[in-house]
């Protein structure tokens, strides 16, 4: 009988070799079009970075055009896959960023925010290794997005007000949670929507 071949398990791609949109790209080009009308950049700087931002294949390219324009958590796109932690604070990150496989979240009698409406996520199934004492998780997620929790929760409360889809990505909240609170809630509707939704059943 033949011996099943063993294949390497799946690795996952570096969130800055992530392929980046249109959008993506159209967003560093705005910024780089603000810093040329304050005086910023010159220019010859705007027309080089520019060209730079159009031909930028992956995230990661990306992020260096405008790495000297504002402050991290400004910036048109954020690839960092490093653990969030709230100590006695408040942690929020929002906006357009890479949200990785598997991303450790800490918080220590304080709050974490995670806004993913226009987010990256790099895979269907995306796992939040948390350790809340004391702290709280607050995720605002799209339409069509699950939110799970699998961790250990003691005396802790959950609230998820999502509104998933079938086949729709996941968001699984793992680790544990003492003393804790997880809050996920999908965008208020629009009265559009909403009507829209009647008329769909």
């Amino acid at each position: 009988m033949d011996t099943p071949i063993r294949r390497p398990a799946e690795q996952a791609t570096r969130v800055r070799d992530l392929r980046a949109s249109d959008a993506d790209r159209e967003r560093v080009v705005s910024v780089l079009g603000e810093a040329l009308a304050d005086g910023r950049i010159t220019m010859e700087e705007h027309s080089e970075r520019t060209t730079r931002a159009y031909e930028s294949r992956t995230l990661g390219e990306l992020t260096g055009i405008t790495g000297d324009l504002s402050p991290e958590e400004s910036q048109p796109i954020l690839v960092d896959d490093r653990p969030i932690s709230a100590f006695f604070g408040r942690m929020r990150r929002e906006g357009r960023w890479v949200v990785p496989v598997k991303l450790p979240v800490l918080a220590l009698f304080g709050t974490v925010e995670l806004d993913l409406r226009d987010a990256v996520l790099q895979r269907r199934h995306i796992v939040l290794d948390s350790l809340v004492i004391g702290g709280r998780i607050r995720l605002i997620v799209p339409e069509g997005v699950q939110v799970n929790v699998t961790g250990r929760t003691i005396l802790s409360t959950r609230e998820l007000r999502t509104r998933p889809a079938d086949q729709g990505p996941t968001i699984e909240i793992g680790g544990t949670l003492i003393c804790g609170s997880i809050k996920a809630r999908a965008p208020k509707r629009s009265f559009r929507d909403r009507m829209r939704a009647r008329r769909g059943r």
